[in-house]
């Protein structure tokens, strides 16, 4: 939670002013929450970019243009069809005192030994839903699955999380598994 994004308010709602923003590299989006008030801000579209890279799930620090700083998470993203740039940002504003559900991205590290012999690696699901207080909130995780073979399977049930972590997807979801090649030539069929 130490990233900073400066929320700038935004100056026009018509839709000249929010394209000329775009193209001078501020995004427009809005802050909202139970209990608060809505603001049109506008974001660094650079920024923005940099921390939906690194960890598009973090909670930020947003700095408003009244030099307050509230925890925030980015909500949604409207991206343009085509070239995916950046449209608009939802923002929520994040009680750090309630319990928050969130998503948790999974990175699959090593090599399956069943991919040696043969098997075909087959990701179903790269993220979880997680019910947490928000500074308990993992960034992503990380599940090695080098000791997998060909016909092994992983489950969100097979997933080891830090105590107060919560797991709202279902627990027999398979998340990767090594097929062998019959196996996928029976499925494209």
């Amino acid at each position: 939670m130490s990233k900073f994004i400066q929320l700038n308010k935004r100056t026009g709602e018509t839709k000249s002013h929010l394209n000329q923003a775009r193209k001078q590299g501020r995004i427009p989006a809005v802050l909202y929450g139970i209990g608060k008030d809505t603001l049109s801000v506008e974001v660094n579209e650079k920024e923005m970019l940099d921390i939906l890279k690194k960890n598009p799930r973090a909670i930020l620090q947003g700095k408003t243009s009244d030099e307050k700083v509230v925890p925030i998470v980015v909500q949604n993203i409207q991206r343009e069809i085509m070239s995916g740039k950046l449209m608009h940002i939802d923002f929520h504003h994040v009680n750090m005192t309630q319990i928050m559900d969130s998503k948790v991205t999974i990175h699959f590290a090593g090599e399956a030994i069943g991919l040696k012999s043969g098997g075909v690696l087959k990701v179903e699901i790269y993220e979880v839903e997680v019910r947490c207080m928000p500074g308990d909130l993992p960034t992503s995780m990380e599940v090695d699955i080098s000791g997998l073979d060909a016909g092994d399977q992983l489950l969100v049930s097979d997933l080891i999380f830090q105590d107060g972590i919560e797991v709202l997807t279902d627990p027999t979801t398979v998340m990767i598994q090594i097929k062998t090649v019959h196996e996928e030539i029976e499925e494209s069929a």
